[in-house]
């Protein structure tokens, strides 16, 4: 029995009194009233005090069985659980896993490809940024320190690779199929109303978007997750659930026992099997030494931050999974306005995950809980 698990038995009775005040007022925002429901109230109630006083979510999914543990949200009308199933957003540096399964297994790159970035890269009126770090990074250390230059000249290479592909629509047809089977650009159909599927840039919507005509470098702020993709916290959660189960994933689903098959069905994505290992190690290499520094743990956690650009302050995001071997628990963080992912949406995955394998927060957990739970944001 996982710790989640026993804590769910020790305290069954706490557990009840919670469900009717914890639960009943977050599904008048949304969440299903009928049937016995896999969110786990305690979870929630962590993950719902650490979204006070922000606009965001936190999504947390088992991924040996799809099950919901935690659908916290805040929105300055209160919780609504639209704001994780029902917006889509750019996933900023999240993506970049997603990006590198792809490419390994297009084998478009190996796990020794290199980079220079110094600072960022320019090309012409176009500069995009990137962390201080050293060069040249191979992959996983691209993935560790979020490389931007690695990510986005990889993938606008990959589109215009006329030996690979005919034609860039074809190379992006392609793509899209894998980020397609991680669950990514449509619906799951997942057992709550309101999803959305959010944007996978197709050959099509690119044609009709730049009537003048496009290429790899076009679209290079896909690479980095900005620009013509978007995806909701919930689908976010997914990826990292099938990173953590090595290509699979069950469709995300809140009511338990359920013998819907479209709940109990195993599905597989298109991932090479040996992609997995490589971005896992990259995820892990992120909190060891990377941008996920902030979430080192007795227990070995895989993560990857993400820091959205857009009018304003930065938002915050992180998806991450944990222990690395025999995974328990999948979680995405996603917070408006937070500004770097390191610095808000990380720490708010490592508390949830903490309470979730370890049964309860460390008094300096709880003191982290309790500073993160007294900042506002305001947009």
């Amino acid at each position: 029995m996982d710790s989640g698990s026993k804590l769910f038995t020790i305290h069954y009775s706490l557990i009840t009194i919670a469900l009717l005040f914890v639960l009943a007022p977050v599904s008048a925002q949304g969440l299903p009233t009928d049937g016995q429901l896999t969110i786990r109230p305690l979870l929630q109630q962590l993950g719902e005090r650490l979204l006070k006083g922000k606009t965001g979510s936190i999504v947390a999914i088992n991924p040996a069985n799809g099950e919901i543990l935690c659908l916290a949200t805040n929105t300055p009308s209160g919780p609504d659980v639209r704001q994780a199933i029902g917006k889509p957003q750019a996933p900023g540096s999240t993506f970049k896993t997603a990006q590198a399964l792809a490419m390994l297994s297009e084998g478009f790159v190996t796990p020794e490809t290199t980079v220079e970035c110094n600072g960022g890269i320019t090309d012409g009126s176009i500069k995009v940024g990137c962390h201080k770090h050293r060069s040249p990074l191979n992959l996983k250390d691209a993935l560790a320190h979020s490389c931007n230059t690695w990510f986005i000249l990889n993938f606008g290479s990959m589109i215009n690779d006329d030996f690979m592909y005919e034609s860039p629509s074809e190379a992006i047809t392609t793509w899209r199929s894998y980020m397609q089977s991680m669950g990514l650009g449509g619906p799951m159909h997942i057992d709550i109303k309101g999803e959305e599927g959010g944007l996978l840039a197709g050959a099509d919507y690119l044609n009709r978007r730049y009537k003048d005509g496009w290429d790899g470098k076009t679209i290079w702020w896909a690479g980095m997750g900005q620009g013509d993709v978007t995806c909701t916290p919930l689908q976010l959660c997914n990826l990292a659930v099938t990173i953590a189960n090595r290509g699979w994933y069950y469709v995300p689903h809140i009511h338990k026992n359920t013998q819907n098959q479209r709940y109990l069905t195993k599905r597989q994505t298109k991932v090479a099997p040996t992609a997995y290992p490589v971005v896992v190690d990259g995820m892990r290499l992120a909190v060891e030494k990377g941008t996920a520094t902030s979430i080192r743990a007795s227990y070995p956690i895989c993560g990857k931050t993400g820091t959205i650009e857009n009018p304003g302050e930065d938002h915050s995001a992180f998806i991450g999974f944990a222990p690395m071997n025999n995974p328990k628990i999948a979680v995405s963080v996603y917070v408006e306005h937070g500004g770097f992912g390191a610095d808000l949406a990380a720490p708010m995955a490592g508390l949830i995950i903490e309470e979730y394998l370890k049964g309860k927060l460390s008094s300096p957990s709880e003191a982290k809980a309790r500073q993160i739970a007294s900042k506002t944001i305001k947009k």
